[in-house]
């Protein structure tokens, strides 16, 4: 089966053709994969469209549709603005609608969903979380974002969870503001990638290992994540995203996290004896594009419709 997939976020678009096996066992092999910019809906989801036609005609017509986008996005099915971006404060892209255009010009269904459910969804199927019935897949860069799985499913309620804008406890020596527009100093406002370049005035891929910002990155991470431990009780998180896979960075925060917790967790105690409670993908910078995959071919985590 030959499953188009999506990974829109917010600052490229990653286009893939993935042929999936039988039994599923292994992550689908991937025929076509390309990126492009995230420039303004209509160019963009015009232009993917455009090359998975291309690919379908080389490769072979896709039989299905996955999409995990940036959000935050609208997933209650029957919803008028199911498939669309909501109230994101990326310029053009409030009310855009993603699933609509890409599943009329591919002619098929799209499986919808976050980009960091399907990154999640990835993870646990081939990844980091697979043979795990709970478990967070975190991603840090142009935002923040998460993917709950609980149970062994994916976690949606009226809307989906928005792990990034919750506000930690600020560093004590933190006279930053923040960068979110909504927020200011919550978690996505602290610590993404826009928020480390804002601060220190150069971005994080230029900022060396030994740079006090990987150590202050290193501790709000470590924040966020204790108190993710507190209310859900995953075994595990796994950091993503261009800034979250910086060497060396999970381990960090990983140490931190028990250092936050002072021991009141046993259980954590017990799984980081097994193994790091913060880890890296498995799947890499394919984690999402291979999610995508997974939920059209499985429906994986789809939500119920809500009326």
């Amino acid at each position: 089966m030959i499953v188009a997939a999506i990974e829109a976020g917010g600052t490229k678009f990653v286009l893939g053709l993935a042929k999936s096996d039988d039994e599923g066992s292994s992550p689908p092999e991937l025929l076509f994969r390309e990126t492009i910019p995230t420039t303004y809906p209509d160019e963009t989801i015009g232009r993917s469209a455009d090359i998975l036609k291309a690919a379908g005609a080389r490769f072979g017509k896709p039989e299905a549709l996955g999409i995990g986008c940036f959000g935050p996005v609208e997933l209650r099915e029957g919803h008028a603005a199911w498939g669309h971006v909501t109230s994101t404060p990326k310029p053009g892209w409030r009310g855009a609608d993603v699933a609509g255009p890409l599943g009329a010009a591919l002619g098929l269904e799209a499986v919808f969903d976050t980009d960091v459910n399907a990154a999640a969804a990835g993870e646990g199927r081939w990844g980091a979380g697979r043979g795990l019935a709970d478990f967070i897949y975190v991603t840090v860069g142009t935002g923040i974002g998460g993917g709950i799985v609980s149970g062994g499913r994916l976690v949606h309620g009226t809307a989906h969870p928005e792990l990034g804008h919750f506000k930690p406890a600020k560093l004590a020596d933190d006279g930053y503001a923040g960068y979110c527009p909504y927020h200011g100093d919550c978690f996505e406002g602290l610590a993404s990638g826009p928020a480390i370049g804002a601060r220190w005035g150069r971005r994080g891929e230029d900022l060396p290992a030994t740079h006090p910002a990987w150590e202050m990155e290193a501790a709000y991470l470590a924040r966020a994540f204790a108190a993710f431990a507190c209310i859900l009780a995953p075994e595990r998180i796994i950091l993503g995203g261009g800034v979250g896979m910086k060497a060396g960075l999970a381990e960090r925060v990983s140490t931190l996290v028990t250092e936050e917790l002072k021991g009141y967790l046993g259980w954590l105690d017990e799984a980081s004896s097994r193994q790091a409670f913060v880890v890296r993908p498995v799947l890499g910078a394919n984690a999402g594009l291979l999610g995508a995959a997974a939920l059209a071919v499985e429906g994986y985590g789809r939500p119920k419709p809500r009326r």
